[in-house]
């Protein structure tokens, strides 16, 4: 059984791209992921456009 989800805040990244990305990739290191989850996050929410990201963090987070 996996672990739930990490909590991710997004209120005040005002839909920027990065702050997300970055906000996300800070929560994964807090939350101990392993380098190989962590990589496969990071190559799947920046292997399209912002909705691709979008839909990347609200699968590995649980996004508030």
């Amino acid at each position: 059984m996996e672990k739930s989800k990490p909590v991710l805040r997004l209120i005040g990244t005002d839909g920027n791209a990065f702050a997300i990305l970055g906000a996300a990739l800070n929560k994964a290191r807090e939350a101990g992921w392993s380098v190989a989850k962590f990589q496969k996050f990071k190559q799947e929410a920046t292997s399209g456009n912002y909705d691709q990201l979008l839909a990347t963090v609200m699968e590995y987070f649980d996004v508030s």
